[in-house]
């Protein structure tokens, strides 16, 4: 069932509020245990729809265009905190001077930055961790059925009876776990650790590209063996963590992602990337709203995957995103002394730039 506009709209909303109040709210926190003083903390750009003072004098702001959200130091020239104003910075009282972010040490600096983007982790990890406890993961044994004549599976020699143990070092509990693995990873080679008759064997294979549709009539890319294996009830078990082990799976779940990510975006510079996959804002509004039409906790875990992706986008070495100010920062910390702010502004001038240009694309993409 396709999801109707509202419902589309509502979701989008609700996901990207969720993850950029996360990210913002780590940095405003760090921000705050490093007594630095905060002019606003805004969900979305553009004019306030609503806001509040706090206690502290920070402006809390609803604005209007809802792409995303800022934390503003005071002593910031902008928004982006990408440059320091110098006027305010020069008539600021002596107690306020000393609360400035621009004159905190440069530790306390990245700590800040980093804070957003591992919010983000976080609030990845508490998410799939919860849904593992909460719903355990119904499983099918980790064992090849059949093998596709001529298929990449019959060429490296898998077999029928081959127990997966392992693929790219990440542990395989089940047959899903083999097939989301492989899928992943379209035309980029694969380690595979498998059991035959009690004799442990190692094959590596490149799956071959393949196109799928879902159940909303998407094409999606994908890795293909060419191995499958018959299901009967008997075969599905509903299998349920301790706490303990819960945690271990969350993390390898990150892990996996992350690595997929990181290979997803390596494609693109060997021309193995499909830009189909690449999405923008009204990608992620009309995967939200499909996501919504399948239950709480496909919508749940949905926001995960995306706050764990912004987190993993934003630590990028480009200025205006949190890793620009990182590799500015860590350059400071060797040189002993900050970049000057010329350097700075052209940096920004060119992340400005590049981000633009990131977002046009993804946008014209969506469109098309």
């Amino acid at each position: 069932m396709l999801p109707s506009f509202f419902t589309t709209l509502l979701s989008f909303l609700v996901v990207l509020t969720v993850i950029v109040f996360v990210h913002e709210m780590g940095h405003y926190l760090v921000a705050r245990w490093n007594k630095i003083a905060i002019q606003t903390f805004s969900i979305g750009f553009g004019p306030e729809l609503f806001g509040w003072n706090d206690k502290h004098g920070t402006r809390w702001r609803i604005s209007a265009i809802p792409l995303g959200g800022y934390v503003r130091f005071v002593g910031d020239m902008n928004a982006t905190s990408a440059l320091p104003d110098d006027e305010v910075i020069a008539n600021a009282s002596p107690e306020l001077r000393g609360r400035l972010f621009v004159n905190k040490n440069v530790w306390q600096r990245i700590a800040v930055v980093i804070a957003g983007p591992l919010a983000n982790v976080i609030l990845t990890f508490l998410i799939l961790y919860a849904l593992l406890l909460g719903y355990g993961r119904y499983t099918i044994p980790p064992v090849i059925g059949n093998v596709v004549a001529g298929s990449v599976a019959a060429e490296v020699g898998l077999e029928p009876g081959d127990k997966i143990l392992s693929v790219d070092g990440f542990a395989v509990r089940g047959f899903e776990d083999f097939q989301r693995l492989v899928a992943t990873a379209p035309q980029r080679p694969v380690t595979i650790v498998l059991d035959r008759a009690g004799v442990e064997k190692t094959i590596v294979a490149v799956p071959e590209a393949a196109e799928t549709t879902d159940r909303f009539g998407k094409t999606h890319r994908i890795g293909r063996l060419g191995v499958s294996r018959d299901v009967e009830n008997a075969d599905v078990t509903l299998y349920r963590p301790g706490p303990v082990e819960a945690v271990g799976m969350t993390f390898e779940e990150i892990r996996f992602i992350v690595d997929r990510t990181v290979a997803f975006i390596g494609d693109f510079f060997v021309g193995r990337g499909d830009r189909e996959q690449l999405g923008g804002p009204v990608k992620v509004a009309q995967v939200s709203g499909e996501v919504a039409t399948l239950g709480f906790a496909a919508f749940v875990n949905l926001i995960a995957m995306i706050s764990l992706n912004i987190g993993i986008f934003n630590l990028l070495p480009v200025p205006m995103l949190d890793g620009g100010h990182l590799v500015y920062y860590l350059i400071e910390a060797v040189r002993g002394r900050p970049l000057s702010q010329r350097v700075q502004e052209v940096g920004f001038r060119i992340g400005l730039a590049l981000v633009f240009t990131l977002t046009i694309f993804t946008l014209v993409n969506d469109l098309l």
